[in-house]
C-alpha cells in the first residue's frame, strides 16, 4: 500500500513562511499516475483537504482559505510532493498530511490507497 511520509512542519510567527515536503512509497505503479494531495487536522476539527494535485500537473485545487497564500507542486521523478506556504496565519495551525485523492467536480477527496501517517505539525503563533 502507499505510504507517505510529511515533512517540514515547524513552528513560524504569522506571515511566515513554510515548505512541507512527501515522500512516497510502497507504489504498486508509476508515482505520477497518483493523484495526490495535501490535508490537515485542527485541534478539535475533521481532517480536511486543503490543496491537490493531478497526475500531469494539470490540474491543481485549493480550498478557499489557502487560496493565493499556497502552492502545491510535485517531483515525480523523485517521487515527492511539495506544499510552499506564504502568509500564514495562526487558523492554519494543524497536523498536516498527504494522501492519495480522486479529483473531480471542482473538488478533491481521499481515496483511500494509503494510510494515513503521522504528518507533520505546523504551529502559527507570536
Amino acid at each position: 500500500q502507499v505510504q507517505f511520509v510529511e515533512s517540514g512542519g515547524g513552528f513560524v510567527q504569522p506571515g511566515g513562511s513554510l515548505r512541507l515536503s512527501c515522500a512516497a512509497s510502497g507504489l504498486r505503479t508509476n508515482y505520477d499516475h497518483y493523484a495526490i494531495g495535501w490535508f490537515r487536522q485542527a485541534p478539535g476539527k475533521e481532517r480536511e483537504a486543503i490543496s491537490c494535485i493531478s497526475t500531469g500537473s494539470f490540474s491543481t485545487y485549493y480550498t478557499g482559505s489557502v487560496k493565493g497564500r499556497f502552492t502545491i507542486s510535485r517531483d515525480n521523478a523523485l517521487k515527492s510532493m511539495y506544499l510552499q506556504m506564504n502568509s500564514l496565519k495562526p487558523e492554519d495551525t494543524a497536523v498536516y498530511y498527504c494522501a492519495t485523492v480522486n479529483m473531480g467536480g471542482g473538488k478533491c477527496y481521499y481515496n483511500g490507497m494509503n494510510n494515513w501517517g503521522n504528518g507533520t505539525l505546523v504551529t502559527v503563533s507570536s
